[in-house]
C-alpha cells in the first residue's frame, strides 16, 4: 500500500479532473437548454403579412410570435424567397420546423396548424376595363397574373395546371400589379391586404389611380403554418395550436393590417 503522501497528489489531481469535466459539461448544456426554447421557421417577403423591416416582422409573424410566446417558446424567422422558403422548411438537415404564411393545400410534407388569420384572395383590375366573372370558368376568357409557387385556389390552379386558364406567372405581386397598370394582363391574382400595402409604397403610386380589386372576391383563406409531416413537427404542431388558444389572434392580426 502506498504511503498516504504519495496517495495524496493523484487522488487531489483526480478530484481535479472531475470538476473540470462537470463545469464543462454543464458550460455545454446551457447553449442546449437556451436553444431548446427557440423554434426557428422560415417564412418570405410578403407584407404587410411577413417580411423583414416590417413592424413585428408582419401581421402573421406577429400572431407566431405571440402563440409561441404564451407557450414560453421563442420564435426566430429567416425570410427567403418563397421557393427557397418551402424547400428549406421540408429538408431534414436545416433547422426549420416549418414555414408561413401558407393556404392549405393537400400534401404528406407538412401538416397544418390552426388558422391563424385570413387572408380575402382577390382579383385586381384595371380601372379601365373591369372584368366580369360568376364562376371560376369564366375568368377562361381573361389572362389573370399569378405569382410562381403561390397557392390560390383549388379549381383555379387546376384549370392553370390543366391550360384551361390563360396566365402568365411571375416572381412577386408587384410586377402584377405593374403588369396590369400596363395592360398587360386582365387582372391578377392577389391578397386585398398586400394590394393596400403595395400601393401604399412610393415605387409604385405612377400606377395606384389605375388599378383597382374586383368587387368579387375569389375566397377568404384561412392562413396557417406548415409544420415538417414528422415527429418534431407535429410537436410543433401541438405546441402552437394551444399557444394560438391563449391569445387573441384575430386583434394581433388586425393590429398590423392595413386599412
Amino acid at each position: 500500500m502506498l504511503p498516504r503522501q504519495l496517495l495524496s497528489g493523484p487522488v487531489r489531481l483526480l478530484k481535479s479532473m472531475w470538476l473540470l469535466l462537470i463545469l464543462l459539461t454543464a458550460g455545454l448544456g446551457v447553449p442546449n437548454e437556451v436553444n431548446a426554447t427557440v423554434v426557428r421557421l422560415t417564412s418570405l417577403h410578403w407584407p404587410p403579412y411577413s417580411g423583414q423591416g416590417l413592424p413585428s416582422e408582419g401581421a402573421s409573424v406577429a400572431v407566431a410570435k405571440a402563440a409561441f410566446a404564451a407557450m414560453g417558446y421563442q420564435l426566430e424567422v429567416d425570410f427567403y424567397p418563397w421557393s427557397r422558403a418551402v424547400k428549406l422548411a421540408h429538408q431534414s438537415n436545416t433547422p426549420y420546423v416549418g414555414y408561413f404564411p401558407e393556404y392549405y393545400f393537400d400534401t404528406v410534407q407538412f401538416v397544418f396548424s390552426h388558422p391563424m388569420g385570413m387572408s380575402p384572395l382577390g382579383l385586381l383590375e384595371h380601372k379601365n376595363r373591369p372584368i366580369s366573372w360568376v364562376s371560376v370558368k369564366d375568368l377562361r376568357n381573361y389572362r389573370l397574373g399569378v405569382v410562381q409557387d403561390y397557392v390560390n385556389t383549388e379549381e383555379l390552379d387546376k384549370a392553370i395546371a390543366d391550360d384551361l386558364q390563360p396566365a402568365e406567372k411571375v416572381t412577386s405581386d408587384e410586377f402584377n400589379i405593374k403588369k396590369v397598370a400596363a395592360g398587360r394582363i386582365d387582372a391578377a391574382v392577389i391578397d386585398v391586404y398586400v394590394m393596400r400595402y403595395l400601393l401604399k409604397q412610393n415605387r409604385l403610386q405612377g400606377v395606384a389611380d389605375k388599378v383597382q380589386m374586383n368587387s368579387q372576391l375569389l375566397a377568404n383563406k384561412n392562413l396557417y403554418i406548415a409544420f415538417k409531416n414528422t415527429p418534431e413537427g407535429l410537436r410543433w404542431q401541438a405546441i402552437f395550436n394551444e399557444g394560438l388558444q391563449r391569445i387573441d389572434a384575430a386583434e394581433v392580426m388586425a393590429n398590423h393590417l392595413p386599412e
